[in-house]
């Protein structure tokens, strides 16, 4: 004889409701500092941003001194401008050349240089972008609009917990006078990553 068990219907709450109630518990017991939440948010809206890593490239493309620093210690040479903080502590610069095309990738997840590249990207967490990255580098950067020569080599950098990178790109022919703040202009969210090249007009 079958008997029939009545379930209650699972409930769910989306992520915000989890974080939200998450936080009213911490709150309560009054486990979050004063101004700690808004801080966090300023630096992640506003403070973590890719216009950092231009004026990075920017500063490398016409200081000798300064872009020798940036590629023996990305982290003090970003430190100069205040660019620290949380994923920010061991950075790599990885330096682009006629023969070598630089690309980023988090195979694991969706790390990366937060106070010079900004948060990710929605594609750059994406399975497939990470999973195809790695074996056929060159065909997803010629999907994304980056066609290379065909005897330009494509290095791929895995990020980690313990490496942070930055693609310091070739500076375009042409741009030879421009101010630094007019070379910061080429500079991209897509060309820190490597996906993109820097482009003049």
């Amino acid at each position: 004889m079958n008997a029939s068990v009545a379930t209650a219907p699972v409930q769910t709450s989306t992520p915000g409701e989890r974080a939200w109630a998450l936080f009213k518990v911490l709150k309560d017991k009054n486990l979050i500092p004063d101004g700690y939440i808004e801080g966090l948010t300023d630096l992640l809206a506003n403070k973590f941003d890719p216009a950092n890593g231009a004026r990075v490239v920017a500063k490398a493309w016409t200081d000798p001194a300064y872009r020798a620093l940036l590629l023996r210690d990305g982290t003090a040479a970003c430190g100069q401008f205040g660019y620290t903080g949380p994923q920010g502590e061991y950075i790599v610069a990885l330096e682009d050349t006629p023969t070598v095309k630089n690309v980023i990738v988090c195979s694991l997840c969706s790390c990366t240089n937060w106070p010079v590249l900004g948060l990710p990207p929605e594609w750059y967490k994406g399975f497939e972008f990470r999973a195809r990255l790695v074996r056929e580098g060159r065909t997803v950067l010629r999907e994304l609009g980056t066609e290379l020569p065909e005897d330009m080599t494509v290095k791929v950098w895995d990020t980690s917990a313990e490496t942070r990178y930055l693609v310091l790109p070739m500076r375009p022919a042409g741009t030879e006078g421009w101010s630094e703040e007019r070379l910061q202009s080429l500079v991209t969210k897509d060309v820190l990553i490597g996906v993109a090249l820097p482009r003049v007009g």
